[in-house]
C-alpha cells in the first residue's frame, strides 16, 4: 500500500471554516508578542540594573500560542482528513469440486467409506481458505450431476452442504444411475458452473481450478472433450483419488421382488473396484494438473498444496485508490500541543487551568446524565 501526500482530502470539509477562529486569535497573538517585546527593549533601555536582564522571547504567551494550534488541530480533525493509498491487491481463488458420488464411492476400503473419507476432506480445505476473496463451488456426479452449490464466498452455505452430505452420497445406490462414473459430465457441469456465476456477476477476477475427488472406476463418456475445453480455458484439474489398490466390494442394493414373483431374483455377482490410480494421473496431466490421493499425506498437506497451485495462478489487480483517514492522529497531536502550553503556565495559572477543566468535564457530565 502507498500514500499520494500531495493528495490530502477532508471528508467533511465544510468544519474547515471555523479555522477562521483560531486563525483570527493567532493574528491577535502576534500583536500581543510584538507589543511585548516592543515594551521589552523600551524596558531595557529606561532602567539601569546591576544584573543583565533577560527577556523571555514569548513569556506567558506560550499557552495561548499553544491552545490556539491545538484547536486549529481540533478543526482540522472534524474535517476528517485523509490521503490517497494506492492499495495493490490480488485476487482470490475460484474452487470448482468435483465429487464422485457413484455406487463404488460406497466402497469400505478406506475409514467411513469412500465418500465419508472425501467428505471430510473437503471439510478440511473449507478451513483453508480465505474466504474474503475465496470461493467454492460444489457438485456432485455419478451418471447424471447434481449441483449443489454455485461459487459463493459464504462459508456457512458450503460447510452446510458438507453438514447434509456427511453420511451418504445423494445418489441412492438403488437406482441405475448411480453405477457408473460419468466424470465428462462432472467438467461440463463445473464448467457450467463458472459460466452461469459471469452470467451473474461478470467475469471473475479469480483464478478458477477444478479439484475432482474420484476413484475413477469405469469411467464412462467423452473425457477427453471435456480435457480439451479445460485446456484451452487455462483451467488445470487438481485431481484427488480416494480408495486403495486392494479396494473392496461395491454393496449390493436391497433386492427388488417383481410384481408377480413369488421371491427375489438370485442377487448378481459382486462387484470389486479399486483405485483406478493411471487413469486419474493421466486427467491430471492432459490440463496441467496435479495427482494428489487421500492418506498418502495429511489432510492439511493435501488442501493447502491444491490451494497453493491456486493461488500460483492468481494474477495482480489494477491498484485501487481508498482514502485513508489520519483524524485521531490529528487529535492526538492536538493533545500534545495543549499539554506542551501547559508546561508554561506558572503554578497558579495551572491550578486555575486545572479547576477550569474540572468544572467543565462535571458541567458536561452532570448534562449528559
Amino acid at each position: 500500500m502507498t500514500f499520494n501526500l500531495e493528495t490530502i482530502q477532508f471528508a467533511e470539509p465544510l468544519w474547515l471554516w471555523l479555522l477562521l477562529a483560531p486563525g483570527l486569535l493567532l493574528i491577535l497573538w502576534l500583536r500581543r508578542v510584538q507589543v511585548r517585546q516592543r515594551d521589552a527593549r523600551r524596558l531595557s533601555r529606561a532602567r539601569q540594573v546591576p544584573v543583565l536582564e533577560h527577556f523571555p522571547v514569548l513569556g506567558p504567551a506560550l499557552f495561548p500560542l499553544c491552545l490556539i494550534l491545538a484547536t486549529a488541530l481540533i478543526v482540522v480533525a472534524l474535517a476528517r482528513p485523509g490521503v490517497v493509498a494506492s492499495l495493490v491487491r490480488k485476487g482470490g481463488i475460484d474452487l470448482v469440486i468435483l465429487l464422485d458420488g457413484s455406487a463404488s464411492m460406497h466402497v469400505k476400503d478406506v475409514p467411513g467409506d469412500r465418500w465419508q473419507r472425501s467428505v471430510r476432506f473437503l471439510r478440511v480445505m473449507g478451513d483453508a481458505l480465505r474466504w474474503d476473496d475465496d470461493r467454492i463451488a460444489l457438485t456432485l456426479f455419478a451418471r447424471i450431476a447434481a449441483p449443489q452449490v454455485r461459487l459463493t464466498r459464504d462459508p456457512n452455505t458450503y460447510f452446510f452442504f458438507l453438514d447434509n452430505l456427511s453420511e451418504k452420497s445423494p445418489f441412492p445406490i438403488e437406482d441405475e444411475t448411480t453405477w457408473d462414473t460419468n466424470i465428462e459430465l462432472g467438467i461440463d457441469w463445473g464448467m457450467r458452473v463458472i459460466d452461469k456465476d459471469a452470467e451473474i456477476r461478470g467475469k471473475s477476477k479469480n483464478a478458477p481450478l477444478f479439484v475432482l475427488i474420484s476413484d475413477g472406476q469405469s469411467w464412462s463418456g467423452v473425457v477427453e472433450q471435456s480435457l480439451k475445453r479445460c485446456r484451452d480455458r487455462s483451467i488445470p484439474v487438481m485431481v484427488v483419488g480416494v480408495g486403495t489398490m486392494a479396494g473392496g466390494i461395491i454393496p449390493e442394493p436391497p433386492p427388488v421382488i417383481p410384481s408377480g414373483a413369488r421371491e427375489a431374483p438370485p442377487p448378481p455377482s459382486p462387484v470389486h473396484s479399486t483405485l483406478d490410480r493411471g487413469s486419474l494421473r493421466q486427467i491430471a496431466t492432459a490440463t496441467g494438473g496435479t495427482y494428489l490421493e487421500l492418506d498418502r499425506d495429511t489432510d492439511v498437506n493435501l488442501s493447502n498444496v491444491i490451494i497453493d497451485a491456486a493461488r500460483r495462478r492468481v494474477t495482480s489487480l489494477p491498484p485501487e485508490p481508498r482514502m485513508e483517514e489520519f483524524s485521531w492522529q490529528v487529535l492526538s497531536a492536538a493533545a500534545v500541543v495543549a499539554l506542551a502550553g501547559l508546561l508554561a503556565l506558572r503554578r497558579t495559572e495551572l491550578a486555575i487551568a486545572f479547576a477550569g477543566v474540572a468544572l467543565t468535564l462535571a458541567t458536561l457530565s452532570g448534562y449528559l446524565l
